[in-house]
């Protein structure tokens, strides 16, 4: 196993394992339940991290993260509620209805 990358919390930890098992680069999250022990270490060893299975994919692996930091960022109005979106979203989280073409 390689460590790939360390994860601000454990949300982010699993998102970006996630993308990877989807892409079939088998991961895993280590260090997820270290922040209890916040305050006893040092804090750059409480934070999770994710580590690949096989050290092969580490450049697809680097690859497919630095896709994940780049995705398009939009902001629109809802033409069916008038709610401002942010985001990467293309569908208003208030009514439901579909960003504009």
């Amino acid at each position: 196993m390689l460590r790939l990358i360390q994860a601000p919390n454990i949300a982010i930890a699993t998102l970006w394992r996630d993308l990877l098992c989807e892409a079939g680069l088998p991961a895993s999250v280590q260090r997820q339940h270290l922040g209890a022990a916040a305050g006893h270490l040092p804090p750059g060893e409480c934070l999770p991290e994710v580590w690949l299975t096989h050290p092969e994919h580490l450049e697809h692996a680097r690859a497919l993260l630095q896709e994940l930091e780049r995705l398009p960022q939009r902001q629109w109005f809802c033409r069916g509620c008038s709610e401002r979106i942010e985001g990467g979203f293309e569908q208003c989280w208030n009514c439901g209805a579909w960003m504009p073409a």
